[in-house]
């Protein structure tokens, strides 16, 4: 009995107290778990005053600085909120750019609590869907390989693509940092001569990884743009530059996929919301550059098409012009599963010919 007891007291006094600290920061909104790791390692986190450690715990009374700022606590309630973007060419994915290039940021609107986390990236001359959250925790599972988020992209080639190198593609290759693959990759109807394009898919957000997938064969990307994220399609009513918020049913539809509980989106007075519909039409602007694409034909013309639309690639038809399309939504939803609140999601099929997944789209 004695024993019993001692032995069970042994077991608190070494049970870990509190939470990891990249935790407590992504659910804050500070930073995904990723960002706030790199953070710990360049030692601008401290905790209590002191420098933090990889995977310490804190408690709630526990102080943490980031960068000598101290983060205020009640910041821990998270607030989940979603944009997507439409990347244009020459941005960069950081928050800042000692260079001086434009950063993916500098069009989104600022966040009242917290601030946005970007889930992936995109080199500088890739262009296309982006996703931005509050919630680091949803940001931390969306990228994460577990729970096997694939994105599509739509690619124009230059050079003679054979059958044999797209088994090569599907097949698996070694590059620099290993193993790689398309899940699935397809050509689409447009395009002729040794400029075709091609929609492809991958499980992982590697570093230009799809590049070097096609270079491997040695190909050349002459253009390269994401139209998918996991069930988050970017639809032709999203301009290059344009943002746009994700409305709550999208959000839970979101956030569902990884195993997250749904959460009510924070309430927006009148103004508040008047102020952000003026920054969002102010960001669908036409970005420098794209205006004399479009002129040659390449921002709305045929290769355009086949980006935008990967749904029409299936069918082989031309994007409709119709009041339809302009309003189509840019969320598949699938059939609602019951969240897992800390284990993966259950392993999905491969996606489909055209590498889309099985789904259907949202009326």
């Amino acid at each position: 009995m004695n024993e019993e007891h001692n032995s069970a007291e042994v077991g608190e006094e070494y049970r870990p107290a509190g939470e990891k600290l990249q935790k407590v920061l992504a659910r804050m909104g500070v930073g995904s778990r990723r960002d706030v790791e790199e953070w710990i390692t360049q030692g601008r986190i401290k905790v209590n005053g002191a420098q933090a450690t990889l995977g310490q715990r804190i408690g709630y009374s526990d102080a943490i600085a980031l960068d000598g700022r101290l983060l205020r606590r009640e910041e821990d309630e998270v607030v989940r909120r979603v944009l997507i973007y439409n990347k244009p060419e020459g941005e960069v994915c950081t928050r800042s750019d000692p260079e001086g290039r434009p950063t993916v940021f500098d069009r989104l609107p600022r966040p009242k609590s917290g601030r946005w986390i970007n889930i992936g990236r995109l080199d500088i001359n890739t262009t296309g869907l982006l996703l931005f959250t509050t919630d680091g925790e949803l940001a931390n599972r969306l990228m994460h390989p577990s729970y096997e988020m694939d994105r599509e992209y739509a690619v124009r080639v230059r050079g003679e693509v054979t059958d044999e190198m797209l088994e090569n593609l599907k097949n698996g290759v070694v590059l620099e940092d290993g193993p790689a693959r398309f899940t699935d990759v397809k050509e689409a109807p447009q395009g002729d001569g040794y400029n075709r394009w091609f929609h492809c898919v991958v499980m992982e957000g590697r570093n230009r990884e799809v590049r070097r997938l096609w270079e491997s064969q040695g190909l050349v990307v002459s253009r390269l743009k994401r139209v998918r994220f996991g069930p988050v399609f970017l639809t032709s009513d999203m301009s290059v530059g344009r943002w746009r918020e994700m409305d709550q049913i999208e959000v839970d539809i979101l956030a569902g996929e990884v195993g997250l509980r749904p959460m009510a989106l924070p309430g927006m007075k009148g103004k508040t919301r008047e102020k952000l519909d003026r920054q969002q039409r102010k960001s669908a602007k036409p970005v420098v550059g794209e205006r004399a694409r479009s002129s040659r034909g390449e921002g709305r013309g045929q290769g355009s098409q086949v980006a935008e639309r990967p749904a029409d690639v299936k069918r082989g038809q031309r994007p409709a012009k119709g009041r339809d399309e302009r309003s189509s939504p840019n969320l598949t939803e699938r059939p609602s599963r019951k969240p897992a609140a800390a284990q993966p999601a259950k392993r999905r099929p491969q996606p489909s010919g055209d590498g889309q997944r099985p789904g259907f789209r949202r009326k």
